[in-house]
């Protein structure tokens, strides 16, 4: 039997109390239960301190769970096992908390890089896609970051982007989904500090716009202004997506008519027409189009 997890915290939570208390009582239920049940599998006595509503916790009591758990080669109460990793929660005793743990691809993004040497058996292609723990990234070493929407044109990115020629060193990223998107988001917090310019390629439809200024994109790449108003279209731009446009009209309200988005946001908004990332046509045609 194990310490649950629940029953860990309310131990965790007690010791802390008595560092400034010499004891700390707390009121039987499930995880006080689980104790009980716990020390008596242990062989540990709470003796007077265990009454039929409250158990009674002081550092000599939490000093022989902490002995026992040792010898089960378990991590004493101190240690936080929630939000670590598979490998981390290994290195500190046999005990692993599934629900509680970090998830492999916490901090993880998928970048598209220009290719490196070439590789034996392998095709070589314009770019590779890397998948990186975001904590290795120097973000200093980048000019402009490119958030990709889309999964598919994520790996069909093209190797040059005229419309990145004024930035020698882009980081192109995919924005994640359930399995990427974490990292990507706790990293584009970390770009917007830095006040340097994060382009979005993505859909132009509500949620697509929506998203680049959810994410503090500066810039949309989008298709010159006369392509979207020949291919865009109402299907491209579902009824679903009426929710997303509210927040997108009051940010069209505060443009100058001549700013550069202000014609793309009529065609969104006043025509109700769109156009999804796949229809763009020729990526290197792209412009990098100011948000604000």
């Amino acid at each position: 039997m194990h310490l649950t997890t629940s029953a860990r915290r309310l131990l965790r939570d007690a010791a802390e109390r008595l560092r400034r208390e010499p004891v700390v009582e707390k009121r039987r239920g499930r995880a006080v239960d689980e104790i009980v049940a716990w020390l008596d599998e242990q062989h540990l006595d709470p003796g007077p301190r265990l009454s039929h509503a409250w158990l009674r916790l002081d550092r000599e009591l939490l000093a022989q769970i902490d002995e026992a758990l040792a010898l089960a080669g378990e991590a004493p109460l101190a240690v936080n096992l929630g939000g670590m990793s598979s490998l981390e929660q290994a290195r500190r005793g046999n005990r692993e908390e599934k629900g509680s743990r970090e998830k492999p691809r916490a901090h993880r993004v998928l970048a598209s890089l220009p290719a490196g040497a070439p590789r034996p058996g392998i095709a070589a292609d314009a770019r590779e896609v890397l998948d990186l723990d975001r904590r290795r990234l120097d973000l200093a070493a980048f000019e402009v970051l490119v958030q990709v929407e889309n999964l598919d044109a994520f790996y069909a990115l093209p190797g040059e982007f005229p419309a990145l020629a004024r930035w020698a060193r882009p980081l192109h990223l995919y924005r994640g989904d359930s399995q990427y998107g974490g990292g990507f988001a706790d990293l584009a917090r970390d770009w917007a500090a830095s006040g340097r310019p994060h382009l979005y390629l993505g859909d132009f439809d509500a949620r697509g716009v929506g998203l680049a200024l959810e994410s503090g994109a500066t810039h949309l790449l989008l298709p010159p202004l006369a392509h979207i108003r020949r291919r865009a279209n109402g299907e491209h731009l579902p009824p679903e997506q009426q929710d997303y446009q509210p927040a997108l009209r009051d940010h069209a309200a505060g443009l100058d008519e001549a700013h550069p988005l202000a014609g793309y946001l009529g065609i969104l908004l006043g025509e109700q027409r769109g156009l999804r990332q796949q229809w763009f046509g020729d990526l290197t045609a792209l412009e990098a189009v100011p948000l604000a």
